[in-house]
This record gives C-alpha cells, sequence and structure tokens, in this order.
C-alpha cells in the first residue's frame, strides 16, 4: 500500500473533468459479454477494477483493445472460450456482474464463497444467488469455497421483490432480464445514477426496459443486443468530491457536469454547512471564500442530521465527504449511515488531526466542527470515500500530513492527485 503526503493549508482553485463512475463503468463493462457485437466504450477510466476486468476478458479469449491515454476501449467478445473456468475474482466485489454474462454465453459460472471489496461491512451473496435462480439458474454450493452455478439454454423470464434495494442485485436482476425469455418484473429495484446509465446503455442496445429511474422495473427480453459507440456519464462522486475540496479549502471550483438533474439533494446537503453550488451551463461550481458553518436546525432541541440511505437519500458514498465538512465547519452534526455498519470506525483517525467526534452506534457518528486543527499522519481504511475525506482534511490544515494506505483512490479516480495538483495542492504519492 502507498501512502499520499499532503502538504496543507492553501485555497484550490481551477476546473476540473472529472472521469467516469467506476459504479457505472464495471457493471456496462460486464453487460457486454451479453452480445458477440462489437463495442466502443468511451472516456473508459485507467482503474485498477477496470484492469482486472480487461485481463478476465482476454483470458476468456476476448477481443480488447484500450487506448489508456483516450479514454477509449474496443470489445469484441465473440470468441468466448468454454475451456476457461467463469469464476469470478475474489478481489473484486463488482465481480458477481460477470455472472450474467457468463451463464448467457457459456452456461456455467462459479463463485467465490467470499468475494471483498470496500471494507464496509457484511455484503452477502444470498440476493444475487435468489436473482439468478429466479432465472432458472441451478445452484450447488457443495463446495464451500466456490458456488457452481449453471445455466438452462436461455433464461426464462422472472418476478422478484428484492427485500432491501441493493444496486449490485438490481443490476444482476436486469443483466439477466434483457436477454430472458419473456417479460420481467422487479419490485424495490434499486435507482443510483450508475442503474440508470446501466439501463440507458442497455436500451442502446436494443433491450426494453421500462420504469428507469424507479423502484419498479418492467423488462421485456431479446435475443440479441447490438452493438454501440458509447461515452460514459461523468461521475457524481467526483464532481461532489472536488466541490467539497473547494468547500474545504476555501477556494473556487468548477467542475463539468452533464446531469445537474441528479443534485438537488446534494446541493441541499451542502448549504447544510453553509457552502452554495451552482449549477450552469455544464458546469458545477462552488465560490470561493464560504464560510463553513452548519444551519442550525428550525427544531432548536436537535441538531443538524445528513442520513446516507439507498438514492434518492444522500449517496452512503458520499457520507465521509460530508463528514469531513462537519469536522470544519462551526456547529454540531450528526450523520447516519443506513446502508453499511462498518463504514464509520475511521472516526478516530479524525482524532489525530485534532477533531472532535463522537460515535453514537454503528450507523450513527456526531462531529463538533470548527475545533482547531494540526496536521497528522492518519491510517485509511479500504474505503475509497474515506481516503478521499482524510486528504481533504489535511489539504485544509497548514502543514505537512500524511495519508497511509491511500490505494483505495486508485480503485474509482484514474488522476486524482494529478487533478489536485492542477488546483494548486501540494500532494503526491509515496512508496
Amino acid at each position: 500500500m502507498t501512502s499520499l503526503l499532503v502538504r496543507g493549508g492553501g485555497a484550490l482553485n481551477g476546473h476540473i473533468r472529472p472521469s467516469a463512475n467506476k459504479n457505472a463503468v464495471l457493471p456496462i463493462l460486464c453487460a457486454t459479454l451479453l452480445t458477440e457485437a462489437p463495442i466502443t466504450l468511451r472516456n473508459v477510466p485507467d482503474i485498477t477494477d477496470v484492469r482486472r476486468l480487461v485481463e478476465i476478458f482476454r483470458d476468456l479469449g476476448s477481443s480488447v483493445e484500450w487506448d489508456m491515454d483516450q479514454g477509449v476501449m474496443q470489445l469484441e467478445q465473440r470468441n468466448l472460450s468454454a475451456a476457461v473456468t467463469a469464476r469470478s475474482p475474489e478481489a473484486m466485489r463488482a465481480a458477481v456482474l460477470l455472472v450474467p454474462g457468463f451463464l448467457h454465453r457459456l452456461r456455467t459460472a462459479a463463485l467465490q464463497g467470499a468475494t471483498k471489496g470496500c471494507t464496509l461491512g457484511a455484503r452477502e451473496l444470498d440476493p444475487h444467488i435468489e436473482v439468478f435462480r429466479a432465472f432458472g439458474t441451478r445452484i450447488d454450493d457443495s463446495d464451500p469455497a466456490v458456488i457452481a452455478l449453471s445455466a438452462p439454454s436461455r433464461f426464462p423470464a422472472a418476478d422478484l421483490w428484492l427485500e432491501y434495494a441493493s444496486v449490485t442485485t438490481s443490476e444482476n436482476f436486469i443483466l439477466c432480464a434483457v436477454v430472458a425469455d419473456g417479460v420481467s418484473h422487479l419490485t424495490n429495484a434499486a435507482c443510483e445514477p450508475h442503474v440508470q446509465e446501466l439501463c440507458g446503455f442497455l436500451t442502446a442496445m436494443g433491450a426494453k426496459i421500462g420504469g428507469a429511474g424507479t423502484s419498479s422495473l418492467t423488462i421485456e427480453g431479446v435475443r440479441e443486443l447490438s452493438g454501440i459507440d458509447y461515452s460514459f456519464w461523468e461521475d457524481f462522486h467526483e464532481i461532489a468530491t472536488f466541490l467539497a475540496l473547494g468547500a474545504v479549502s476555501g477556494g473556487a471550483i468548477s467542475v463539468r457536469n452533464q446531469h445537474p438533474e441528479f443534485f438537488p439533494l446534494i446541493d441541499r446537503t451542502f448549504a447544510k454547512f453553509g457552502v452554495e453550488i451552482e449549477h450552469k451551463n455544464g458546469l458545477s461550481s462552488i465560490a470561493g471564500g464560504q464560510t463553513l458553518k452548519v444551519r442550525k436546525p428550525f427544531t432548536d432541541t436537535l441538531i443538524m442530521k445528513v442520513e446516507a440511505a439507498p438514492w434518492p437519500y444522500v449517496p452512503a458514498d458520499l457520507l465521509p465527504i460530508f463528514i469531513a465538512l462537519g469536522v470544519r465547519a462551526e456547529g454540531q452534526t450528526m450523520f447516519w449511515n443506513k446502508v453499511y455498519e462498518g463504514a464509520l470506525g475511521w472516526h478516530t483517525e479524525l482524532a489525530l488531526f485534532g477533531a472532535h467526534t463522537l460515535m453514537c452506534d454503528p450507523h450513527r457518528l456526531i462531529t463538533f466542527g470548527g475545533k482547531e486543527l494540526r496536521p497528522g499522519t492518519v491510517t485509511s481504511p479500504y474505503i475509497i470515500r474515506v481516503a478521499i475525506a482524510l486528504l481533504m482534511i489535511a489539504t485544509s490544515i497548514e502543514g505537512e500530513s500524511v495519508i497511509l494506505d491511500a490505494d483505495p483512490i486508485r480503485r474509482a479516480h484514474p488522476d486524482f492527485v494529478g487533478n489536485l495538483v492542477s488546483l494548486g495542492a501540494q500532494v503526491q504519492w509515496e512508496a
């Protein structure tokens, strides 16, 4: 693992063109397995998980040409080798999204018993198994280390009501349903922007998806999906992150954003800390010199609260950057993560900067902001946005800080440090 050396205290100013959303790129890459037609993808980020998927595709016999400098990838998943074991890799949680393509093309797949991702808490396989079983897949769990799956010649249509609006479970349902025989229905579907982008991508390939962006999907399966030339949307997480970096440093930052329709609640959450965001002419911007102060609720017996839950709530992935704002803004804020039970344990690292926090329970944290902070050496858990939140705080403190184990940033942001440097930050990777 590598570290980030940060010399903070200066305002960050400038313009950023964000990369694509990892949470859209990975399922869309997995969706390319559903067709033999050639596909061109643009604005593809050079991140760890994309490289892993490309290795898997090439091992399967796929043709993949990737111009990393231009961000253009050309794929043709025509000659998949049945001799290669279609097994999802343990090191990448999103690899479970490979299964529909494997089952559709090769009729077989294997799941590791314990796939990994960010250390956010338990992320079970059972909902995915329910999806695959609903589409006629046979499950063999006689080997505790590997779950073997085998599919019929074509998925039958399915009707499923999810216990929880899981993003990857919803995406697995969608990937199966678009090539199933008949009309499938999903109730309590996730509707995050990256799920909507996946639906848009598949629709452009000829899929018939009704209800995208809602909790109820109706999908009519088709026999074949066509090729496509597709450009990824900007990552709303990255847009919000750079705006927060501007806020916490007192600088003025604009970020390209072609989809401001996803930002009303995110904007209102920034406003809770005295930060105003403007969307105009394809840009989202923050003016310099805004005073960070927590807005007081009208109910004077309560403190300000930020609740993170499945979309359309504030995304749980953005909660750490708002916690960083809560540490810097004068006043008290309660942060409530309703999704993951292991996502707030990093609050002890904040104390190394001199921040005051109180852990109420595994899901709730209170910040007592506006305290004088000092440079420090902190250790990031394997959570992308937490590494960024620690970096945010370090950039706002005059002096030299170190973020140990900051590698998770590279899983989602191809040139995050380079972008920071372009804004005037003094930050560098150290082995």
